[in-house]
């Protein structure tokens, strides 16, 4: 399966390349207009994304009863970034990274397995909120199409499944043992048909995990009402993010209207989520330009725009990930106290 992701990344990436390279003089003239000013505003940017996600992973937090400091957290937050990409398991990766953590500081594992359960929601809940102004600008471009729609509505179920296991465990942990529990066996059961003799999924390991997220509601000290509060911060989130995307529009001359860059943010980070890869490598290049030029910007532009929006909010936080990762191990840090 890694082997089919990286023929279909090849594929793309040799099919972005042949269809510039016929405009290959405009991108040059395009590339000499460059003010790398802006792109180091655009950095700057992505380094305070790094302090807010920390804020809504804070916010989270206090939700449960759970206090750490906001560089803290935002290493972890890095470094399960990286994480995900590296081995990409559904967030996964990153839940289990911070419930490690929790344990070596001092922290109930339960609460902030939880915690990165509930940031994922949420964050997904934040962005639907921008995705709605996405789709309304296609609406009212008349650029909506049916791929579009399809990918809103998958994030839509997915966001939808979070909720409602989340939900489960904190009405029941048995009921949602018992449900972890029958998909373990059913994708079991599916991977056995192809000749796996070992369980794929553990369903032991679907009731500690059941356990784990009941005993980190147990610790709710607000009203659910709160979680307002951290999706406000996810929002705020998305909205620097769309601030790297303008500051790619600035590096190259390239003119702008605020539907475009709604639209515009909203598809690339819905193919960033729907994308069968981790973090959307291979898809967003490809498929962002392509969304870009239905928005009226040329295409040698919308390939270079691209280019540098995937630079500042990938392979940046990427790299300071691998580096975040490797200090978590490193530093010998003392436990905190809660």
């Amino acid at each position: 399966m890694r082997k089919l992701f990286v023929i279909f990344i090849l594929i793309l990436g040799v099919a972005v390349v042949a269809i510039s390279f016929s405009e290959l003089e405009t991108i040059m003239s395009t590339l000499r207009k460059a003010h790398l000013t802006f792109f180091m505003i655009a950095i700057l940017v992505q380094f305070i994304w790094f302090l807010t996600t920390a804020r809504m992973y804070q916010s989270i937090f206090h939700l449960l009863g759970v206090h750490e400091a906001t560089l803290t957290l935002s290493r972890i937050a890095t470094a399960a970034n990286f994480i995900n990409v590296v081995a990409p398991t559904a967030g996964v990766g990153g839940i289990a990274l911070f419930a490690s953590e929790a344990r070596r500081r001092g922290h109930p594992a339960g609460k902030i397995t939880v915690a990165a359960a509930l940031f994922l929601l949420l964050d997904q809940a934040a962005f639907l909120v921008i995705l709605a102004l996405g789709l309304v600008v296609l609406v009212r471009r008349n650029d909506l199409d049916a791929s579009e729609i399809s990918a809103s509505l998958l994030l839509l179920g997915i966001a939808i499944s979070y909720a409602f296991i989340l939900y489960l465990g904190y009405r029941s942990e048995e009921k949602l043992g018992n449900l972890l529990a029958k998909v373990a066996r059913g994708v079991n059961r599916f991977v056995r048909f192809f000749g796996r003799r070992k369980e794929y999924l553990s369903e032991t390991r679907a009731h500690e995990f059941a356990h784990e997220v009941a005993e980190g509601f147990s610790g709710l000290t607000e009203k659910p009402s709160s979680l307002l509060r951290p999706i406000l911060w996810g929002i705020f989130d998305k909205v620097l993010l769309m601030c790297v995307l303008i500051c790619a529009f600035l590096s190259f001359e390239v003119p702008f209207s605020t539907g475009t860059i709604v639209a515009g943010f909203s598809l690339a980070y819905l193919f960033l989520i729907v994308s069968p890869t981790p973090s959307g490598i291979g898809v967003v290049e490809a498929l962002m330009p392509i969304a870009l030029t239905s928005l009226n910007v040329g295409w040698s532009q919308s390939v270079l725009i691209t280019l540098t929006y995937r630079t500042v909010t990938f392979w940046i936080p990427f790299g300071v990930g691998a580096w975040a990762f490797r200090t978590l191990h490193t530093a010998g840090e003392q436990p905190a106290s809660i």
